[in-house]
C-alpha cells in the first residue's frame, strides 16, 4: 500500500487469479470501480494483479476482494 503525499489517495495492489480473457479483466475492473471510495481500478491479465486507487480510510481491502470474487 502506497500513500500519495499530495492527496488523500492510497494505492493498493491486489492479486486476482482465475481470469482468462479481456472480458474477465473488464468485469473485475467494473466490480472494483463500483465500490464506494474507489477512484481508479486497473487490472492486468498477464500479472494477475489489480491496481486500485482509493480515498484513504474509505475502503477496506476485504470489501474490494469480495467484489472481485462476486464478479
Amino acid at each position: 500500500m502506497l500513500r500519495d503525499p499530495e492527496s488523500s489517495a492510497v494505492h493498493l495492489s491486489i492479486p486476482v487469479e482465475g481470469m482468462t480473457c479481456a472480458s474477465c479483466v473488464r468485469r473485475v475492473e467494473k466490480a472494483i470501480a463500483a465500490e464506494p471510495g474507489v477512484l481508479t481500478a486497473s487490472v492486468n491479465l498477464a500479472t494477475e494483479k489489480a491496481t486500485v486507487e482509493v480515498l484513504a480510510g474509505t475502503v477496506d481491502t476485504a470489501e474490494i476482494e469480495a467484489a472481485i470474487r462476486k464478479s
